[in-house]
């Protein structure tokens, strides 16, 4: 489809505060062409041109999950799903992954980590057309210590000539980013705290060089708060889970939270739709820490992006809007948590084709039923979805039921 003129009730322009009411998004050899009101653009627009018209709809950008994991599986085991699994099994269930992301009206996915730049090859394969997928950001094997956090993905460093060997095999492998596992995490057995630094501030500024002199960014997995200042202080881009912990319990500092607003350090908390009971298991008191941080980070002006891990245990990868709910329960707007979601997220993974629906840009669009300004339970109405213009199938109606509205 090279050319189609789509209307609805309101088409969300992005950012969230920009609405066309009873508007309109021409879509021409996969880019948006024009964005307007509808009576504009059906006057304009050739007769000959298909329409498809979405009554008690929205048009909106497509989402971003700024922080997921394809190759494992969300069951308990994710390390032996992933250790073990045979890489054309494990390819196969990848690409099942990301078209249940798509199918959720999520149109680009950033992976964190993966085994042997398999999302690569997945990558390859959805901007081909062979296989149906969001658009993918891939970090391919993570840096990690010696028997540190993930350290079964292939990343392990020691030494400084270690650091750069990896990330010169990350480029060649064909990343579009650099991950450091920075602090230590709950997946690894025997691997270091979740406080616990697995690099030093001169390793973190190495890393955040070396990705800089190929054209990278990093992003850091930071539990601890010493480590969230020392990658805040390297140059990281994005902070995923960013929670604070010391061996005492939960510590911000502000003054490190103001150097993350002015260096435009984005935050990703990496929720799952299984946050309430996460929530339960933190416990009444560390819950009540845990939102209080996230809420004056929010105060000071912290650009909180969109992400839900899925793929580590009990983050499934077709729950994108329970993850947004968890923010919603916490007092965001929903006009700002469709902005993590969408302009939030692109800018932090400096994509200017993205996450908003202007002229020239990637025709990635999702159509809604009802209005998720008001109620956030419309992103799971998914009705179409449109990746770089092309509509995807599977959708919940045919192209031939819209244009039988006419």
């Amino acid at each position: 489809m090279n050319k189609v003129l789509i209307t609805a009730d309101r088409v969300i322009v992005g950012p969230s505060d920009q609405v066309t009411v009873d508007g309109a998004v021409l879509v021409e050899s996969g880019k948006v062409a024009v964005v307007g009101a509808a009576s504009d653009l059906e006057a304009a627009v050739e007769a000959g041109v298909p329409r498809l018209r979405y009554p008690g709809a929205t048009v909106m950008p497509g989402m971003t999950d700024c922080h997921v994991h394809l190759a494992f599986d969300a069951g308990r085991d994710p390390i032996g799903a992933v250790a073990k699994a045979d890489p054309a099994e494990l390819s196969t269930a990848m690409a099942d992954r990301a078209a249940q992301m798509l199918a959720a009206g999520v149109t680009t996915v950033r992976d964190l980590g993966d085994r042997d730049a398999l999302t690569v090859a997945l990558r390859a394969s959805i901007d081909s057309g062979a296989k149906v997928g969001p658009r993918i950001i891939a970090a391919t094997a993570p840096l990690t210590s010696p028997g540190g956090h993930c350290g079964f993905l292939g990343g392990e460093v020691s030494t400084e000539d270690d650091i750069r060997a990896q990330i010169a095999r990350n480029v060649a492998a064909g990343a579009d980013l650099i991950k450091v596992m920075a602090s230590g995490g709950a997946l690894t057995p025997g691997g270091p705290r979740m406080w616990e630094a697995q690099f030093t501030p001169g390793q973190l500024r190495l890393i955040v060089q070396e990705a800089e002199r190929h054209g990278l960014g990093v992003a850091a997995h930071a539990h601890g708060s010493q480590t969230i200042a020392h990658c805040v202080a390297a140059g990281v881009r994005t902070i995923e889970h960013c929670s604070w912990r010391t061996a005492m319990g939960i510590v911000h500092d502000p003054t490190v939270v103001r150097h993350m607003v002015e260096n435009d350090v984005s935050v990703c908390r990496c929720v799952s739709g299984d946050w309430r009971q996460f929530l339960d298991q933190m416990g009444p008191e560390r819950a009540k820490e845990m939102v209080a941080v996230i809420l004056e980070m929010r105060e000071a002006g912290v650009r909180f992006i969109a992400g839900t891990d899925a793929g580590v245990p009990g983050a499934h990868f077709g729950d994108y809007v329970g993850m947004l709910e968890f923010f919603a329960s916490l007092g965001f707007t929903h006009p700002e948590i469709l902005d993590m979601a969408t302009v939030n997220a692109a800018h932090a993974l400096r994509l200017a084709d993205t996450g908003a629906l202007a002229p020239g840009r990637r025709a990635d669009l999702i159509i809604v039923d009802g209005d998720p300004l008001t109620d956030l339970d419309a992103l799971r109405r998914i009705r179409h979805v449109f990746t770089a213009g092309r509509p995807v199938s599977g959708s919940r109606e045919t192209l031939a039921d819209s244009r039988e509205r006419d």
